[in-house]
């Protein structure tokens, strides 16, 4: 190994153990004190409830882990959204389980909780897959409730998904395990079956005080939607555990009656480990953004017995595309290229820039994939398209608009890898995060902009010199670089996988050898939903 390899392997195995921090002081949610206290109410955490659910020993993956982290500081926070998600498997059915965490603020919801919320049923919905709601949550954050109530995108959409599925055949199972108040209160009723936890579980409209307010009734919160009213007079809940394992318990022998899925029948063999040692990507990796490095490296560290079979090898070098297996599930690949490669024109290319041949050759290659059925998977390291006369007299934007079209027509699950640059357009064709991604991930060495922190900070520089000249203001060499550093921070700061993923730009931050599981896990839960519609690119022809 050379000494570049061994500096590269000490960076990012540096932001992995940056990584790992985080994890950590997310998954404390609202923080040990409270989670204690929880415990003697007589009650699990988010965390523990979901684990003792899913079968033990077995793969499971969290999305959104980093929801809210670094948002809404000034109410206090809202660690992982207030509430945890994660796809992973009861009795051996692949399940998402979404759990209020109550240590947060009491559960209660924030804007992101609802995108969070929101994600967790569109993964289920576009999967097919049974949805679990674990719910102890106080209802909408009123200090924000402008931001959480009334638009398309939020907390009654809920609602709404809750019908949606429940038409659509994909079962849906509640357990009520603490507070369910006002509207929150139609989610437990709204899925197929609901189950409530005695003296600890309650639903209601609404509570004691604001019954007392409004219509002078004096009655406890126990009597007026415990676990016995709902269970033997109302008929709300269909079953009455007497504690959170009790109902867990009660959950699992429901899932594991559920009847078999019709396949979408994407192809499987028997999975292989890569050839190549994966612990080799930490070296292979370059530690500066700009540095170039041979994505096949990459990946042949993460396929099945690093066996990659190249599309069109020798032209539009700066993507790559093939097919190979991930976990035995065969995959067409698209890569971008991160060094600089020539043409056989004897043209020199950048690496991590499209061309518009590199462009031709990914549109034909995700038409391939549609036509053979095929799962996606996209490993962006893409700084944008090529600029420039030579690109536009070469017809790049036509080229670039046809690639955009396939990704976006493309009808076979798809799953993005934010492996380092995403900026720009580049963010687009290669399938970021408005392009419908089954699953969407970053590495700790990634970066989501507009642009490079470099190239946004001399930008904005230039009109805030403008603006500074304009009010009188000299400009000298110091001031300048202190306008500068201050800028770049700024924007360094929103680059990063962290901002990205706290906004659910991404579902997940994760350690590169964590990709095969991710993956593995996507195809095999996008093998629940047959593919519903043909492949058509429009009037865009390739």
């Amino acid at each position: 190994m050379d000494i570049k390899f061994n500096k590269n392997e000490d960076h990012n195995k540096l932001l992995l153990s940056e990584l790992r921090k985080r994890l950590a002081k997310v998954k404390l949610g609202g923080g040990r004190a409270r989670q204690e206290k929880q415990r003697a109410q007589g009650k699990m955490t988010a965390r523990e409830r979901i684990d003792y659910l899913l079968d033990s020993g077995t793969n499971s993956i969290e999305i959104a882990a980093f929801a809210g982290d670094g948002m809404y500081e000034e109410h206090g926070g809202c660690p992982s959204g207030g509430v945890v998600v994660k796809m992973g498997y009861v009795k051996g059915k692949l399940c998402i389980v979404v759990a209020n965490d109550a240590t947060v603020k009491a559960g209660a919801w924030f804007p992101i909780t609802g995108k969070k919320n929101l994600r967790a049923q569109e993964i289920a919905i576009e999967n097919r897959l049974p949805i679990i709601y674990l719910v102890d949550s106080a209802g909408v954050y009123l200090p924000m409730q402008d931001e959480i109530f009334p638009d398309k995108e939020h907390f009654g959409r809920i609602f709404r998904n809750n019908a949606v599925m429940s038409s659509m055949g994909i079962t849906q199972i509640a357990a009520v395990m603490g507070s369910c108040v006002a509207g929150g209160a139609y989610l437990p009723i709204m899925s197929d079956e609901a189950l409530i936890v005695d003296k600890t579980g309650s639903i209601f409209l609404a509570g004691s005080y604001l019954v007392k307010a409004a219509i002078g009734e004096q009655i406890d919160n126990e009597t007026l939607g415990g676990a016995t009213t709902h269970c033997e007079i109302s008929g709300v809940t269909d079953y009455k555990a007497k504690d959170d394992k009790h109902a867990l318990d009660t959950i699992i022998t429901i899932v594991d009656k559920i009847g078999e899925f019709d396949k979408a029948g994407y192809n499987r063999s028997k999975p292989q480990k890569p050839k190549e040692n994966p612990n080799d990507i930490y070296g292979i990796l370059p530690a500066s953004r700009s540095d170039q490095y041979d994505m096949l490296e990459v990946i042949e560290r993460l396929v099945d017995d690093s066996e990659f079979e190249q599309y069109k090898e020798g032209y539009g070098k700066t993507i790559l595309t093939g097919y190979a297996r991930i976990d035995g599930w065969a995959v067409g690949i698209v890569a971008n290229q991160r060094k600089v490669v020539k043409t056989a024109k004897g043209e020199m290319q950048f690496g991590g820039v499209i061309y518009s041949d590199s462009a031709d050759k990914a549109t034909r290659f995700i038409a391939n994939c549609n036509q053979k059925k095929i799962p996606l998977v996209f490993l962006q390291d893409v700084t944008g398209f090529m600029v420039g006369s030579k690109s536009e007299h070469g017809g790049i934007i036509k080229d670039g608009a046809k690639m955009v079209n396939a990704v976006s027509n493309s009808v076979v699950p798809k799953f993005t890898v934010v492996i380092g640059n995403s900026y720009g357009a580049g963010n687009y064709a290669m399938c970021g995060k408005a392009y419908d991604p089954r699953l969407i991930v970053a590495w700790p060495s990634a970066e989501l902009a507009v642009m490079s922190g470099n190239s946004a900070a001399k930008v904005l520089l230039q009109i805030e010199k403008s603006s500074l000249k304009k009010k009188g203001e000299t400009i000298t060499d110091a001031k300048e670089k202190e306008l500068f550093d201050k800028i770049k921070q700024r924007y360094d700061n929103q680059i990063s996988p962290y901002y990205a993923a706290s906004r659910i730009w991404t579902d997940a931050v994760i350690d590169p050898l964590e990709t095969r599981k991710w993956i593995s896990m996507g195809i095999e839960a996008a093998n629940h939903a047959r593919i519903g519609k043909s492949f058509n690119m429009g009037i865009l022809q390739v």
